[in-house]
């Protein structure tokens, strides 16, 4: 099992990053939350991982917090909860926004996340009640300055729609970093 990984980040198209291991380069998917927080490219990088082997692939998760990482374990133990919906969990919610959105049991927060409807809502406060840890996020880090494209691609793979995805890139400064742009697009989708 691949439990962390340290190299140097050499790609960054979100939701994946490609990390340098001693000339090995693992293609690893992350949540946004750990995305805002990746150092520049060509900087030294350290992920928690979690491996998945299928039959039809080899995954690799990668995570800023080890909080993260205990997170999507307990979310993917959920049934019907998969590694896409985890991951768009904690792209949409850090892991203490999380543990406060399961205490409070507020089925609201969970279902302005692409792909969470009120049952599965319902289902993950029910099953994560009294499971997760309140634990905060890592710093963050200077991010290189990204394109509208970057904030599109990612907001994409969330699983928004196309036509939600660019309005909101409209709305976000265009000179904003990446991780800027996508948290900004973020709170506006919740907002509309």
């Amino acid at each position: 099992m691949i439990g962390k990984i340290s190299g140097t980040l050499i790609e960054k198209h979100p939701p994946q990053v490609l990390v340098d291991v001693a000339g090995v380069a693992y293609e690893i998917d992350v949540p946004m939350s750990t995305f805002y927080h990746l150092p520049a490219l060509g900087q030294p990088v350290v992920l928690y991982t979690h491996f998945v082997v299928r039959e039809d692939a080899q995954l690799l998760y990668g995570f800023a917090t080890q909080s993260e990482r205990v997170t999507f374990r307990q979310l993917i133990k959920i049934t019907g909860v998969g590694a896409k919906m985890a991951l768009a969990l904690l792209s949409g919610l850090d892991t203490a926004e999380l543990a406060q959105a399961v205490a409070s049991q507020n089925v609201a927060q969970l279902t302005k996340i692409p792909g969470i409807g009120k049952k599965t809502a319902e289902r993950l406060l029910l099953e994560l009640k009294g499971k997760l840890l309140d634990a905060p996020v890592a710093g963050t880090r200077p991010a290189p300055v990204g394109t509208g494209d970057d904030v599109l691609n990612a907001l994409l793979a969330l699983g928004y729609n196309e036509r939600e995805a660019a309005g909101a890139v409209r709305q976000i400064v265009v000179s904003a970093s990446v991780e800027d742009g996508i948290r900004s697009a973020l709170k506006w989708l919740s907002k509309s």
